[in-house]
């Protein structure tokens, strides 16, 4: 039986570099924060990208914008039929799907485990796990069939400690973790599957956190959040090089050196 090829040996290089010119990228969560920037900064970078949202009037309007390359669908990543659309509009649209960046992801409301109304908990496990694994799912067979593709799982350092009132996005995001471990040994020969964990970004999801008061994540200023361009310049990173050093793991940009290997400045 021949050797399988690397998925991350498929893309084109520069140098050291990998390019991710005429690569399609679906984006979740796009119609703000880290998945608009990210989309931006791709398509500024010459790929092509769906921004996938629940407002789809945003997503539309910000692909008008972005031009050609860009495409909006509303979707709602709960609910699998309308991923799996998401997925199939890259295809119908750039011919393929080169990455999926599962971005899309809840943290309101923040309560004591006893004190949430169990509906609100439900709703974030359904948007943060069941969502990562309908992306997943949807994308894969794609990916499989090109014999090459990324997914990258927005994790956080959640998934590795307890947080007052964050009883389900730590929950959600260990589960992600498991996601991406489970998706590198199943698939690992042909897709870089990788977790990425930015830290504290400057999104609105810092304004709910501050206003709870609860845990020391809610006593940070505006100044220690990272800017959603560097999630983006991670997520190009990740699509090339990065993605098979740190396939089936998180890779963090909260440390000096994490920062430093996606080529950020320091903080």
């Amino acid at each position: 039986m021949p050797a399988v090829t690397p998925a991350f040996l498929y893309w084109t290089t520069a140098g050291d570099e990998m390019s991710i010119e005429n690569k399609t990228i679906l984006i979740t969560g796009a119609s703000k924060g880290i998945g608009e920037a990210t989309a931006r900064h791709f398509v500024e970078n010459g790929a092509n990208v769906i921004l996938a949202a629940r407002s789809g009037d945003t997503v539309q309007s910000i692909a008008a914008q972005l031009g050609p390359r860009a495409r909006g669908i509303a979707c709602d990543v709960a609910k699998y039929d309308q991923v799996k659309s998401a997925v199939d509009l890259a295809v119908e649209s750039f011919g393929r799907l080169d990455i999926l960046l599962n971005n899309a992801g809840l943290l309101e409301p923040i309560h004591r485990l006893a004190d949430f109304d169990p509906a609100d908990w439900d709703k974030v496990i359904d948007v943060n796990v069941k969502g990562v694994f309908y992306g997943m799912h949807a994308a894969i067979p794609i990916m499989l069939s090109q014999r090459s593709g990324t997914i990258i799982n927005i994790s956080s350092g959640a998934a590795y400690n307890a947080l007052e009132g964050w009883s389900h996005y730590c929950a959600s995001k260990a589960a992600v973790l498991q996601l991406t471990r489970s998706g590198h040994k199943e698939y690992g020969d042909l897709i870089n599957v990788v977790g990425l964990s930015p830290g504290t970004v400057a999104t609105d999801m810092q304004v709910t956190i501050k206003s709870s008061g609860m845990n020391p994540v809610s006593q940070l200023e505006v100044s220690d959040h990272i800017p959603p361009s560097d999630v983006a310049r991670a997520v190009e990173y990740l699509c090339g090089a990065g993605g098979p050093r740190h396939a089936g793991a998180d890779f963090s940009i909260k440390t000096p050196e994490g920062r430093a290997e996606a080529g950020l400045p320091p903080r």
